[in-house]
């Protein structure tokens, strides 16, 4: 197989822009026609941050106050607080998803068929990750067109756009994430068992439910793993970005960590590394 790969980075040579253009626009194409076919992942991902915005929020409205901090200048609902948190977890949930599809594919040959592909390795993952991202904002949108009606909007309409650029880089980070988890799942079996152990911690310890101020004063130590936490940058990052403000320090460590998640990706699908292609002849 590694010959394989060494004639199709050969190939790969003399392609050009066009070529490269194609390839990404059929993957991105394909993950569309995936989604469109699969009507209950596109509620499913609507009613789970729904149950917690018309719910959750409003039977802790009175009990989790929040106070006037960055980037809101007056006190806020609950439920204005944790719509960014909820985004995230939009994004979270389908780089998830896209990793349980990648196992799919690769248990049923799918995956064989895209990366013997002529074009380099590194492309084919790199457009399969941006294919996953644009899925992942139709949901997002989708969820805050239901949030409007429900009176949660940002301060200015510009809010829906100055947001964008924040969702596709947390996008890209959750979606290389989940393509270096689903290097690491042999089988489908196992696959709710990692995301119990990755979704949950990552999205309770983090700041999209409540502020860190308030984590501090009730474990230290919870806020000390908190703030370790990529998904409470990135959660900071939406929510700075939906009232068109930048969080430089969001932005750092989402951008640092989605490179070293598709860097590690990358390399575990590499046959002549990743251990786990070369155990399935990849």
């Amino acid at each position: 197989m590694t010959n394989e790969a060494s004639n199709a980075a050969a190939l790969a040579k003399g392609f050009g822009v066009a070529q490269y253009a194609i390839c990404l626009k059929g993957v991105v194409w394909r993950e569309a026609l995936r989604f469109l076919h699969q009507r209950e992942r596109f509620i499913s991902a609507l009613v789970r941050p729904l149950v917690w915005l018309f719910i959750f929020a409003a039977g802790f409205r009175s009990v989790l106050g929040v106070s006037i901090i960055p980037p809101y200048d007056t006190y806020v609902l609950y439920e204005v607080y944790i719509t960014p948190g909820l985004m995230a977890m939009i994004q979270l949930f389908n780089g998830m998803q896209s990793s349980l599809s990648m196992v799919y594919d690769r248990e049923m040959g799918n995956m064989r068929t895209l990366l013997v592909s002529p074009l380099p390795r590194w492309f084919l993952l790199t457009s399969r990750l941006i294919a996953g991202a644009s899925v992942s904002l139709l949901q997002v949108y989708a969820f805050l067109l239901v949030a409007y009606l429900w009176e949660i909007e940002p301060p200015s309409l510009w809010g829906y756009v100055t947001v964008l650029p924040a969702l596709i880089l947390s996008g890209l980070m959750f979606g290389a994430l989940g393509m270096l988890l689903s290097s690491l799942i042999k089988q489908l079996e196992n696959f709710a068992g990692v995301m119990n152990f990755v979704i949950f911690p990552m999205f309770f310890a983090s700041s999209a439910l409540y502020p860190l101020w308030r984590v501090k004063e009730g474990g230290p130590w919870l806020a000390f793993f908190c703030e370790l936490n990529p998904f409470t940058y990135a959660v900071e990052l939406i929510r700075f970005a939906f009232y068109q403000q930048v969080d430089p320090l969001a932005l750092a460590v989402v951008l640092g960590a989605t490179i070293v998640f598709l860097a590690a990706a990358i390399l575990a699908y590499d046959p002549s590394r990743g251990m786990l292609m070369r155990r399935e002849g990849l």
